[in-house]
């Protein structure tokens, strides 16, 4: 008996520590998901910000037309994203592309939670492209790139670069928050969108100089702003996917400071610039310095994870002139880009590849290594693949949607503004501030009253 029970006696804390192990595992588990689907869902706002963004950067009369495509964008990408994207991103296949989870089939448990992380991603590359072709883009051709961008152009390169298989990875580009997949990618369809849109009606004069088209709404600008630079810390932090492991909060405090780091270079050194002239008038430009913070901040996602703070901020103070001289440089060649989309988002993403081989904890500010130096040859040609990619996909979707008539609105459309053209819901209805007659009536009798 003594023997017996010696035996159950050890049997039984085995099975014990056996259960605690599988409540832990599965715990750890959960927490994980819930940190994604948390970060995630701040992201998706980044929608949001970038409704109000392009809404306030436009003229009144597209209003709901921003409003709206920043809106779809959002289901427009889920449905993509599910019917093809991810399978093509995730799935099992070659180097190149995924061939299962079609239509989500085969994604269940804990692995829709990554699914849900990487659909905004791919919502936000897509979005990238709007404020780029606000004002003239016909809504056809609006869901047409979106659908293409977030089911087949974002996830071919998103394997490339964030699989074990992508050949990207394998060759040794690194990228931790998507400076090449997400910025330089949406930026490269970006310019090819403006460029086979044409310019605003009255945009460039004959003489070749620009005409200011401001927005309608400064604040709401800044609301948007200030959105979209509460998404991107959770854009960024939430890239690491996991909570739980040893040194995963030390991670995740460098990468959210380092963002908003990067931030505070740019927008600095831009407000300082445009106080100075060098951006036009003499004035403190909130506009200036709205975008040198977003400019700033793309710069330092690729090594975000591996910069120290000081280095951040001289990568956003770097990535301020680089905005400015990209900017004028697609005003010289007459491309309208409202949002200067291009600018931020394409010279952001390939300085930010540039400034991770620089300023990196391995990068050349330590010394020129051959580590270092073939980490920087990696990410050039990382960089090129998907300039390449996204520049081939892009001529294919917008050339074939000019040559089918339907990528930009006609002439009259334009002029009328979209919200009425295209939605028939104008952003700022006339009857919406209008003192109706009856109203009137009703003033002038209770004025009359009180002068009695």
């Amino acid at each position: 008996m003594c023997v017996v029970y010696s035996q159950q006696e050890h049997k039984v804390p085995s099975a014990m520590s056996s259960s605690v192990d599988e409540e832990l595992k599965e715990l750890k588990k959960n927490i994980d998901d819930v940190f994604i689907l948390t970060n995630a869902i701040i992201v998706c706002l980044m929608q949001c910000g970038f409704a109000c963004l392009e809404a306030g950067a436009v003229r009144s009369k597209n209003t709901t037309n921003i409003i709206m495509k920043n809106f779809m964008d959002i289901f427009i990408s889920a449905l993509c994203y599910w019917l093809v994207g991810y399978a093509l991103a995730y799935g099992d296949g070659n180097p190149f592309i995924g061939y299962t989870y079609w239509a989500g089939v085969g994604v269940r448990g804990h692995q829709m939670a990554h699914w849900f992380f990487q659909f905004v991603f791919a919502a936000t590359a897509a979005t990238l492209v709007s404020g780029a072709v606000a004002e003239r883009c016909n809504f056809i051709a609006y869901i047409t790139y979106s659908a293409v961008i977030t089911g087949f152009v974002y996830p071919v390169v998103s394997r490339w670069v964030w699989t074990e298989e992508g050949w990207l990875n394998q060759m040794g580009y690194r990228d931790f928050s998507g400076c090449g997949p997400v910025h330089l990618l949406g930026g490269t369809c970006s310019f090819f969108g403006a460029a086979f849109l044409g310019p605003r009606l009255g945009r460039f004069n004959k003489m070749e100089e620009s005409q200011d088209f401001p927005g309608h709404s400064v604040p709401l600008m800044g609301l948007g702003g200030m959105i979209l630079v509460t998404g991107f810390l959770a854009f960024n932090g939430g890239t690491l996917g996991s909570m739980t492991n040893p040194g995963d909060s030390e991670v995740i405090a460098r990468v959210i400071s380092n963002t908003v780091m990067g931030g505070s270079g740019g927008g600095l050194v831009l407000m300082a610039a445009s106080k100075c002239g060098l951006c036009g008038a003499r004035a403190w430009s909130f506009i200036y310095t709205l975008n040198g913070a977003f400019i700033g901040m793309v710069s330092v996602c690729a090594g975000v994870n591996e910069m120290n703070m000081w280095e951040s901020f001289v990568s956003g103070i770097i990535a301020g002139p680089i905005y400015m001289i990209i900017h004028y440089i697609i005003l010289w060649c007459r491309i309208d880009d409202p949002l200067d989309t291009v600018a931020i988002h394409f010279g952001g993403g390939f300085w930010g590849l540039l400034s991770a081989s620089i300023f990196s904890n391995t990068g050349l500010v330590f010394g020129a290594t051959r580590e270092s130096l073939m980490l920087l040859a990696y990410r050039m040609a990382g960089a090129s693949a998907i300039i390449v990619w996204s520049s081939i996909m892009s001529c294919i979707t917008f050339g074939i949607l000019k040559c089918a008539g339907k990528l930009r609105v006609s002439a009259e459309d334009e002029q009328n503004g979209l919200d009425v053209s295209m939605h028939k819901e104008p952003g700022y209805p006339v009857k919406g501030w209008q003192i109706m007659p009856e109203m009137m009536i009703v003033s002038d009798k209770r004025n009359s009253k009180l002068n009695v």
